[in-house]
């Protein structure tokens, strides 16, 4: 049998404690706001690109499309995400925050922008900023196989 690299050098752990660390400050707000942190991450998606279509929604969100299609009808049904048929093909729709969904991301942003600085303030803004670039540097290179030395 070979031998398995220790375990603070077992990546996908390390992400998770990564995560769990910085989620831990995220969802008590979240909750404080009614939210959970899917519904927020779709939310805080479709407020940086609104009129995407549920695929690219998704994507940048990070979720499975049976949690999406479960999230969007909650979201919907709630008055804060529209659904809107492209004309051209009656089979894709777009969807796009409502001025209710505009509201509520605005009543969040500063208890997550205050989170963000507390963050910073522990961990440094430019360890931050480091970081920032490390995981999208990382996330490309596994994703497209290219060498994240380059």
């Amino acid at each position: 049998m070979s031998a398995l690299r220790d375990i603070e050098h077992n990546l996908p752990l390390q992400l998770l404690k990564a995560r769990e660390a910085a989620m831990a400050s995220f969802r008590p707000m979240l909750r404080k706001h009614g939210l959970t942190e899917q519904q927020w991450r779709v939310l805080r998606v479709l407020s940086a690109y609104p009129d995407i279509d549920a695929t690219t929604l998704a994507h940048r969100s990070i979720l499975l499309a049976p949690s999406l299609t479960r999230i969007l009808k909650h979201l919907e049904q709630t008055g804060y995400v529209a659904r809107l048929q492209d004309p051209v093909d009656q089979r894709r729709a777009t969807f796009s925050l409502t001025a209710a969904g505009s509201s509520k991301v605005a009543r969040v942003a500063p208890d997550s922008e205050a989170l963000y600085r507390h963050i910073e303030a522990q961990f440094g803004a430019s360890n931050l900023d480091s970081l920032y670039r490390l995981l999208n540097k990382f996330s490309s290179a596994v994703q497209n196989g290219s060498n994240a030395n380059t």
